[in-house]
């Protein structure tokens, strides 16, 4: 695969991701707006976090970080790729159907685990509720992950990629129907909305499940529903699974954490939720991308042995993530409330809401580039079947995280677990970067990466100064009911301009290879 092959496979991923993050911004915004910060969304929040903690366990971080280079590395020497898959998949699916059944039984205590501080008022019951109609998600979803890793691994990203938006379409039909209920039954409390959202869980699970599997047959690979068995093959998927699904429960853990610091304090899991969602468009139209589209190509090119290319992908990946995540970065910390007000501030959710959400934002804006930077190290080690290593790493970061996260809950509230998020992060790249010494100069950005770099950076902080002058000027007009959209969109555009602007002077880099990157995808 040629470097602008892969550049038009990230903005493949990446321009359906996009569309999957707007609609979720949509999504969040009438959730907000219905909602707001009350203790219907608050349940809401953590029952669907339960399927999506499991699902990147079990599908998208564990199993997939395994079974990509081991199918790759199949469809590269032509040793019965659409069997291993078939395995795999059915193997998966004993796998989550058991588990999903016993999650029905104990989901009292996943809930505790989520959200200890809601034990005693009425959250704990609806999160309950909501938890066991959201939860046969996980089998879905997980399944449609592996397929999707099929796809990516041949090359065809447009469908995986394409799965998430079903997902915020099915969710905002939801939680339109939803106030049409509310709005003839007079209930006014959000129960209604919040009853047919969950509901949309499980049927989104189903609608992406059948969209790769459509796909990945029209691509020759038919996968059947089968009785499990353990072969040769699967012992290996499951030797080199075991480690990368416990560095999966080691992020999860991390998440746990920082949910537990924040139901303690009223509202804070929804203004965290609201951070998380505007940091994620960003890191999901990047840091994403390069991880679907990076770990299947250095797979192959390692089993091919060719180091250059490999060295070549790896560097173009960290310079076209940190060409679109650094400025990102800069615009949530320069501008935070602006961002919050206008996107998220009626109905329900008011001006301490923004304010509190806002300081969320700022700091995982700060730990924003360190989230794109782990998508781009740890391909290094999955590629070479290498799962433990992360696994150590993850460990460290936990420690750090849950240390930092409840220390400074005492002193700060509930920024601590923002704080602990981002502190992590930034451990774990350090780590992952130390960790690559011994695989050579592969895994050593190139030198039109370590050139590019500053210039970047440099042209980065000239647009965080513009934003942060221009976001002064349009304050009254950032306030104003329905002049606050043009505001925003006058900052959005600004900042854009300033910064390609300056970068295409600075040498940072050539709006001509995005251009021909879009040409070629």
């Amino acid at each position: 695969m040629k470097p602008i092959r892969l550049l038009s496979g990230f903005l493949t991923v990446g321009m359906w991701t996009l569309m999957s993050r707007v609609l979720g911004f949509v999504r969040d915004i009438l959730i907000a707006g219905f909602l707001g910060a009350g203790p219907v969304v608050e349940a809401f929040l953590v029952a669907f976090a339960l399927p999506n903690m499991f699902r990147r366990f079990f599908a998208e971080g564990a199993f997939n970080t395994a079974f990509i280079p081991l199918f790759s590395k199949k469809l590269e020497t032509g040793d019965d790729p659409q069997g291993f898959a078939r395995d795999a998949f059915a193997g998966l699916a004993g796998v989550l159907i058991g588990f999903t059944l016993l999650a029905q039984l104990v989901m009292p205590w996943l809930v505790l685990a989520m959200a200890g501080g809601f034990a005693g008022d009425m959250r704990f019951g609806l999160a309950v509720d909501y938890g066991r109609i959201a939860f046969p998600y996980i089998p879905f979803i997980s399944l449609a992950a592996l397929l999707s890793g099929v796809l990516n691994a041949t090359g065809r990203f447009a469908a995986a990629a394409a799965a998430p938006v079903l997902l915020n379409i099915i969710l905002i039909t939801a939680l339109v129907v939803g106030d049409q209920m509310a709005g003839q039954s007079g209930v006014t409390d959000g129960s209604v909305h919040g009853r047919v959202l969950i509901w949309g869980v499980p049927v989104a699970g189903i609608a992406q499940l059948a969209l790769v599997w459509i796909a990945a047959s029209r691509a020759g690979f038919r996968i059947r529903i089968a009785r499990p068995r353990m072969t040769p093959d699967l012992r290996r998927l499951v030797a080199i699974a075991i480690p990368a699904m416990l560095a999966g429960g080691v992020v999860q853990i991390n998440l746990l954490v920082g949910r537990q610091v924040a139901s303690f304090f009223d509202g804070a899991i929804a203004w965290l939720s609201y951070a998380d969602r505007l940091y994620q468009l960003p890191l999901g139209v990047v840091g994403i991308a390069v991880g679907v589209v990076l770990l299947p190509d250095l797979s192959r090119r390692l089993a091919a042995g060719d180091d250059t290319g490999a060295r070549g992908a790896f560097s173009r990946a960290g310079e076209v993530s940190l060409a679109l995540t650094i400025p990102s970065a800069v615009a949530l910390v320069v501008i935070p409330v602006p961002l919050i007000s206008v996107l998220f501030e009626r109905g329900a959710f008011g001006a301490d809401d923004t304010a509190s959400t806002a300081v969320a934002l700022s700091i995982y804006g700060l730990g924003l580039p360190a989230f794109v930077l782990q998508k781009v190290l740890q391909p290094l080690y999955f590629a070479r079947e290498d799962t433990r290593t992360p696994f150590q790493f993850a460990l460290v970061a936990m420690i750090v995280n849950a240390v930092a996260a409840i220390g400074l809950a005492f002193a700060i509230g509930f920024a601590g677990a923002a704080i602990g998020t981002t502190l992590a992060a930034w451990i774990m790249v350090w780590l992952l970067a130390r960790g690559t010494r011994p695989m050579g100069e592969v895994a050593r950005f190139d030198s039109r990466f370590r050139t590019r770099i500053w210039r970047i950076c440099a042209a980065a902080v000239v647009m965080g100064a513009v934003l942060w002058a221009v976001a002064l000027v349009l304050g009254p007009l950032l306030h104003t009911p329905f002049w606050r959209y043009l505001g925003l969109a006058v900052l959005v555009a600004v900042g854009m301009a300033v910064y390609f602007g300056v970068g295409q002077m600075l040498g940072a880099f050539r709006l001509s290879e995005f251009r021909r990157a879009l040409r070629r995808g």
